[in-house]
């Protein structure tokens, strides 16, 4: 009785060690992946993208920055900020094409980003004549936050930057557009109900769901599976930052969207792998477009073949979505 006594008292103390080291692990996770910090984690793979490929996508890179300081010296910018559902001051800029046009592009940053990062993407919108509002996501830049939403709680405050572009011109016409998290952001926001101003969506390297992405990332940054630590990072996720990983799915929100979507990706994309722009096309429920960008790396594929990036981007909202 004394030997088998001992054995359950053993048991219970390894069982309350695992319980422990587990917590301990998933709370680690949760600081390391979604609380704000000076700045982000180095958590993207070493790229793959051929040597020829990269110069190219070095080479347009320049020219199109050269193109974003000559947008930005004449451009006119004003600050602009929004109270989300939960409180926070989120900030961003609204840029002047053109105040006769009701054509609007949001243009949504990724992970450790911030709203200058979607500039050069912008200042193609402003050759268009679109109105720009680049704001800075929850925990990122100038806007408050302590947790990053990882598109889920973004799209609740991409719905409130939607109600400010409209107090602005009630006769809007809305595109969302968004690459990495960002692009996992307007799918997220599609899935929801959508003013009739919003018009379309274009969503760059988006990744299928949060825990798909941080089961990548836990398998390749630490080399461990899935269970049991990011079953408990979920779990105090959830407590903490008020969403679960699994929950945050733009795979699921595209099959609910009611506005035409173009999804975009990199042939070369081993962070977010280019295999889920697939199922996220498969899935979703409106119209929708595929651009895959060949010898692109992540967020690369408007650098490496801008004039075929963006004439189907504007393609696509002229023909699919009416702009």
């Amino acid at each position: 009785m004394k030997k088998r006594k001992w054995l359950f008292r053993g048991l219970a103390a390894v069982l309350i060690l695992i319980l422990l080291a587990a917590g301990f692990g998933g709370n680690y996770l949760v600081d390391y992946a979604i609380v704000r910090k000076e700045e982000a984690n180095d958590v993207a793979p070493d790229s793959v993208v051929t040597e020829e490929n990269q110069s190219v996508i070095d080479e347009n890179r320049e020219w199109i920055s050269r193109q974003k300081e000559e947008w930005l010296a004449s451009a006119e910018r004003e600050d602009a900020q929004i109270e989300s559902e939960d409180g926070l001051l989120l900030k961003g800029d609204v840029f002047w094409t053109d105040h006769g046009s009701h054509r609007w592009v949001i243009a949504v940053h990724g992970y450790g980003g911030e709203r200058a990062g979607m500039y050069d993407i912008a200042s193609f919108y402003s050759q268009k004549g679109y109105n720009i509002l680049t704001p800075d996501m929850r925990a990122h830049g100038e806007s408050e936050g302590t947790y990053i939403g990882m598109g889920w709680l973004d799209r609740k405050d991409i719905l409130r930057w939607i109600q400010y572009v409209l107090e602005l011109d009630p006769s809007a016409e809305i595109i969302l557009h968004g690459v990495s998290m960002g692009g996992a952001a307007v799918m997220m926001t599609a899935g929801e109900e959508l003013p009739s101003q919003v018009k379309g969506v274009v969503e760059d390297c988006g990744y299928t769901s949060v825990w798909d992405i941080f089961s990548d990332e836990l398998s390749y940054l630490f080399h461990l599976p899935d269970f049991p630590l990011l079953y408990v990072a979920d779990g105090i996720a959830w407590v903490r930052a008020g969403y679960e990983f699994k929950t945050a799915s733009a795979l699921e929100q595209v099959k609910k969207s009611s506005v035409p979507i173009l999804f975009i990706h990199g042939s070369e994309d081993n962070f977010v792998h280019t295999e889920m722009v697939y199922e996220l096309y498969d899935a979703c429920a409106s119209e929708k477009d595929l651009l895959v960008i060949e010898g692109a790396g992540h967020g690369e594929a408007y650098c490496r073949d801008p004039e075929l990036y963006f004439e189907t981007v504007f393609g696509f909202l002229d023909g699919v979505c009416g702009l």
